[in-house]
């Protein structure tokens, strides 16, 4: 069974992935991804978290399995808004 810390540790680096991405999300809306590195840095660390959020699923409770679905939901997201955010500048 996942111990309460390990879940805590887990929303924690996705609240932190979620919040850096945003924030790599709302620049590239804004300058047209002229920082495409940082982008890109931001799409991973989502992926990563997506990825421990499932593993850690497997070994917790039914409550704990519900935060962390609804963890999985966000990055799924704003992985999805990332993704499908037009790169291409206008000529």
């Amino acid at each position: 069974m996942a111990t309460r810390k390990s879940i805590d540790d887990c929303i924690q680096k996705c609240d932190e992935a979620i919040e850096y991405a945003q924030e790599q999300y709302t620049e590239g809306l804004r300058q047209e991804h002229y920082h495409d590195h940082d982008y890109t840095n931001a799409l991973q660390e989502l992926e990563a978290a997506y990825n421990e959020v499932c593993q850690l699923a497997n070994s917790a409770n039914s409550q704990q399995r519900e935060i962390l679905h609804r963890k999985r939901l966000m990055l799924q997201q704003l992985q999805n808004q990332m993704i499908l955010l037009n790169h291409d500048r206008p000529i």
